[in-house]
């Protein structure tokens, strides 16, 4: 009798033990399931954000196309609102291609003049137990936008064609050169001989180096080193750094990269339209979305600071949309949106009086344009900061600052002013 309840209690744990097997399968079978529509919806996620980019890319010139051509509508100009409708019908196809069937396609900057940013979620619901049929929303969500390349080095622009000067067998622009002999008599009589390494490089010199040396933080490819402007210098030796870091600026040199403590840049005369200096006719350079009554205070700002009009224009447009009355939730003010110890920095008392301010923003984007030798990188550190930019020279990972770097230089663009954008095409990148 003891041996039979024995078997029977055996019994009754063996089949407790199979269905506990049963619903742990069951359980950890909806899990799989689970985890793998997560990956699933997550890839319809990205690739939806990414198409939804695509298509806002291809339509983003046309945003910038007058709405008018004389007296008849431009076929070619896009509202706001037909622009976002081509980038979520993308993102939705695409998305749905991709199995996912609850699907939701927003725009977090869309209430910019040109919004960059599109995000994708997908929420569709998975069986994770058998037993009443339980399911949840499994949650998965990206985002995907237009933004200029994120170079560790800045992009020039166009290189310099003037004459040369040589100084120790190395080319650079004749300013540069006497320049240089200013500072190297200085730096002789502190006890360092100053050693010309490399100064200024073509594109074909530039594209034998970078074949050589691949690496763009330690050489940057052609077309995209700041050496091809005649204004940069590779110094040595390396007892001599200490000295030129706190002695170059007198001289009009600076120190261009904190992780290159030889490679100083001529920042006086530096004025190019490759990096987005002006055309000593302020005025004529205005694009037609400038309003009547800032177009001589624009003027007067590009020719005395030698900074585009067009580039000032389309600060303005992103910044303020030309309200001289404007007041950031961030605390940011007037026409050119100076925070205030930046306004104070600039000498500007009153940042609502608008041609002061354009006045001190033609001012800082001078500088900025000096220091940086990109209009895109200028404009990053117009936005975020110049030590946001200096600490990486590229512009920040931050997405309001990428966005607004990218509208500008569509503004540009479409404003027929090109010029000076430093190869600064926007191009698709998924960014969460």
């Amino acid at each position: 009798m003891r041996a039979a309840e024995e078997r029977g209690q055996a019994v009754v744990l063996l089949v407790g033990a199979m269905a506990a097997a049963i619903v742990a399968a069951l359980v950890l079978g909806g899990v799989a399931r689970g985890l793998g529509v997560r990956g699933r919806e997550q890839r319809a996620a990205d690739l939806g954000a990414l198409a939804g980019a695509r298509a806002m890319l291809d339509a983003y010139p046309r945003l910038f196309e007058p709405a008018r051509l004389g007296r008849r509508p431009n076929p070619r100009h896009l509202e706001r609102a037909a622009y976002l409708a081509l980038g979520r019908d993308a993102a939705l196809r695409a998305a749905r291609l991709n199995e996912a069937r609850a699907v939701d396609v927003e725009f977090p900057d869309g209430r910019t003049f040109a919004p960059v940013r599109v995000r994708v979620a997908v929420r569709d619901p998975v069986v994770v137990a058998m037993r009443g049929r339980r399911s949840v929303a499994v949650k998965a969500q990206a985002d995907a936008e237009l933004a200029p390349p994120v170079d560790t080095m800045p992009n020039a622009g166009g290189g310099y064609d003037g004459p040369l000067a040589y100084r120790q067998g190395k080319p650079m622009r004749p300013d540069v050169a006497l320049a240089f002999d200013r500072m190297e008599a200085a730096a002789r009589s502190g006890g360092h001989s100053l050693i010309v390494v490399s100064g200024f490089r073509s594109d074909a010199e530039q594209a034998k180096l970078f074949a050589a040396h691949p690496d763009p933080k330690w050489v940057a490819p052609p077309g995209k080193s700041l050496h091809r402007l005649g204004t940069e210098l590779d110094l040595g030796p390396s007892s001599a750094y200490g000295w030129l870091a706190a002695n170059s600026r007198r001289f009009g040199f600076i120190k261009r990269y904190e992780w290159e403590p030889w490679h100083f840049g001529y920042i006086r005369n530096a004025g190019s339209a490759s990096v987005g200096y002006g055309n000593p006719d302020g005025r004529r350079a205005l694009p037609s979305f400038v309003p009547e009554r800032y177009a001589p205070m624009l003027a007067r700002a590009a020719q005395r600071w030698n900074v585009g009009a067009a580039l000032l224009a389309a600060q303005i447009y992103a910044e303020s949309n030309f309200n001289p009355n404007a007041v950031s939730s961030a605390g940011a003010r007037g026409i050119s949106q100076f925070m205030p110890g930046t306004a104070r920095s600039y000498g500007l008392k009153d940042p609502f009086d608008p041609a002061a301010s354009i006045d001190a923003q033609a001012h800082m984007m001078h500088d900025l344009l000096r220091r940086f030798g990109s209009v895109p990188l200028a404009l990053a550190a117009y936005n975020a900061g110049p030590g946001r930019v200096a600490a990486c020279m590229c512009i920040p990972n931050i997405p309001e600052t990428r966005g607004y770097v990218a509208r500008i230089l569509g503004l540009l663009g479409g404003a027929q002013d090109a010029a000076g954008l430093g190869g600064g095409g926007l191009e698709v990148r998924l960014v969460k």
